[in-house]
């Protein structure tokens, strides 16, 4: 992978593709401005070596022309409070005023194009669009992995005119996915949890090559379940693919791997904030009740397994973690991964908030940004923004 420290860029343009895809409240205030912290290394990196620096991001659906609701001006403000540079605010993505506004840039500032989906030509990797893009700048970098299953205009395209390298927030999250991937040290276990069991398929199917151990809970788990014939109830089940799942565990038994399932569950009526919780054994889920947790006895056994773990992936939330009655098997595995020694993985979403909600985050050896892009990953799909940056033409 070509890195920004494989070119000299003082002097240059730097069209940069972050994601500032960042939630805000309804009056322009940013809710979490975390993506917009995870690419400052890269802009001061960028600023230091004395270059002219692009920024360019989406924010939300617009669906392909301007709407003020999605302009990233807050985007701009916020980045102003965190960085020394002088962050100027373009007022579309290209076009004669965008150009001048790059003429006029001076070394050591930042202009921050505006919403790339303003534009219905970004999201179909138009050449014409790219090609306005690219004539902006220099050189491209991409630092937005979480965009960069998409093969858009900002994340693909460009790099058929310039010549392309990745940020350190690209380069550290490929590095870090491939090495639980490619170089795990075993024994090596995958945490899998999240309501749906068809968003995960690719990923089981992958992991199942990779891993000794898959841990499975959440709404997914059910389908598991009811493939080893338990009854579950009223809870979320995929019924079309309980076959499958049968597959997948018969797959995992020829192989070797362990698949761990809840063997007790919490349980409730309605999920609701006032909702009562209780806990039954899994072949004793109540026909008019629906699973929403995994147990103490299973949180206990996921934690011993954890703990004998040196290499860890996790993607998705044990249960329904958004109310505290449901939430224990999502807060546990959490705290005992972080006190693990594993090399640690965690895959974005809500894995990554329940974590960070914790106040954990410095125990885990790398927190993904992407979610869509974390997951295509480790399911082991070539990810276009991460192609062009690993077949980057150099630039001396």
């Amino acid at each position: 992978m070509q890195t920004i420290k494989d070119v000299q860029l003082q002097g240059k343009t730097v069209l940069l593709r972050v994601d500032f895809n960042v939630p805000m409240n309804k009056d322009g205030t940013i809710i979490d401005d975390g993506k917009i912290r995870a690419a400052l290394p890269t802009i001061e990196y960028i600023m230091g070596q004395g270059a002219k620096l692009i920024a360019m991001s989406h924010l939300g659906r617009p669906k392909g022309q301007p709407d003020p609701k999605y302009s990233l001006k807050p985007v701009a403000n916020h980045l102003q409070s965190l960085v020394n540079n002088k962050v100027i605010m373009a007022n579309d993505s290209v076009g004669p005023a965008v150009k001048e506004a790059v003429n006029q840039l001076q070394p050591g500032e930042i202009l921050l194009l505006e919403n790339l989906r303003f534009h219905a030509e970004e999201e179909k990797n138009d050449a014409q669009y790219a090609r306005q893009l690219a004539d902006l700048a220099d050189v491209y970098v991409n630092d937005a992995f979480g965009t960069a299953h998409r093969a858009h205009a900002s994340t693909a395209g460009v790099a058929d005119y310039l010549p392309a390298y990745a940020g350190f927030l690209m380069e550290q999250e490929v590095k870090m996915l491939r090495q639980v991937l490619d170089h795990p040290e075993p024994p090596r276990m995958a945490i899998l949890g999240g309501a749906k069991v068809a968003d995960k398929l690719g990923l089981i199917g992958n992991l199942i090559n990779k891993m000794d151990i898959l841990l499975i809970g959440g709404g997914m788990a059910n389908t598991f379940l009811k493939a080893q014939g338990y009854e579950i109830g009223k809870s979320i089940c995929e019924t079309d693919l309980v076959d499958k799942a049968s597959q997948l565990l018969q797959t995992a038994q020829e192989r070797g791997v362990s698949i761990l399932l809840p063997n007790d569950v919490v349980v409730t009526d309605a999920i609701s904030a006032d909702a009562v919780a209780e806990t039954y054994p899994v072949d004793r889920v109540p026909a008019d009740k629906m699973i929403v947790d995994a147990g103490p006895e299973t949180i206990a056994r996921f934690t011993e397994a954890i703990e004998k773990a040196h290499t860890i992936v996790w993607n998705g939330p044990l249960g329904v973690y958004e109310h505290e009655q449901f939430a224990r098997g999502t807060w546990e595995v959490a705290r005992a991964i972080a006190r693990s020694q594993a090399v640690s993985v965690i895959g974005g979403g809500d894995s990554a908030a329940a974590v960070q909600n914790l106040g954990l985050e410095k125990d885990i050896t790398h927190i993904s940004t992407g979610g869509g892009a974390t997951l295509e990953f480790l399911e082991g799909r070539i990810l276009p923004g991460v192609a062009v940056v690993e077949g980057a033409k150099v630039l001396h």
